[in-house]
């Protein structure tokens, strides 16, 4: 059985870990990136109508500030996020189990959400709703990631930035499955792999089920 290589940032790299071994992977962590805090201010909360949280990151590396921002309902992606949301006290209003679009598109038209976000934010597509970024977070590269147990592993890919890294860092890439959180990330990994799978939902547990298809997935004689 392959192993799985986990190359998101901690904390989400132990956690995806914790859930790969519960299936029965043998996972690695290898991030590609770390998470640190930035400076920021929050804004007077009186000209906004809820709180649009895409990562759990907004709400470990918020800080301080997040106290201001409590009498706003949260709309958050993601089990991960939401329960981060909840332990910070938030109310929450919506958890979008799959992206942020679809999200945007199943809530009222009009509301005026404030987005906590890192730098690497992807604009919504689309959005009814007037929605202002904050950036409270950012992931800066590893300088030299341990990859050795690349080759013949199934790497996860939760971000087109993690796939071009990825890509950038590796040498052969043949002996390497792809698992891509999205369209987006398997896109950005480029070609050459030995194979390159997209998760069937944008979530980790969706991305997962399928790293776990493919790692007992045999080989061709």
């Amino acid at each position: 059985m392959r192993p799985v290589l986990v190359l998101r940032p901690e904390p989400g790299a132990s956690a995806t870990a914790g859930r790969a071994h519960a299936l029965g992977l043998d996972a690695i962590v290898a991030p590609l990136f770390e998470v640190e805090p930035v400076d920021w201010q929050a804004p007077d909360i009186s000209g906004f109508d809820g709180l649009l949280l895409t990562s759990a990151n907004a709400l470990r590396f918020g800080g301080e500030q997040l106290e201001g921002l409590r009498g706003l309902q949260a709309y958050a992606i993601g089990e991960a996020t939401a329960g981060a949301a909840r332990a910070a006290g938030f109310d929450l209003a919506a958890n979008g189990r799959a992206d942020v679009d679809r999200l945007l598109g199943s809530i009222d038209a009009g509301l005026k959400l404030l987005h906590l976000c890192g730098a690497d934010r992807r604009e919504p597509v689309d959005a009814r709703q007037s929605i202002t970024p904050i950036l409270v977070y950012r992931s800066k590269p590893i300088p030299a990631p341990d990859l050795s147990a690349a080759p013949g592993s199934v790497a996860l890919i939760h971000s087109p930035r993690a796939g071009r890294r990825f890509a950038d860092l590796v040498g052969d890439r043949s002996p390497i499955a792809i698992a891509a959180i999205s369209p987006a990330a398997a896109d950005a990994a480029g070609p050459g792999w030995k194979s390159i799978d997209v998760a069937g939902q944008p979530s980790d547990e969706a991305l997962l089920a399928l790293a776990a298809r493919l790692c007992n997935k045999p080989d061709p004689e």
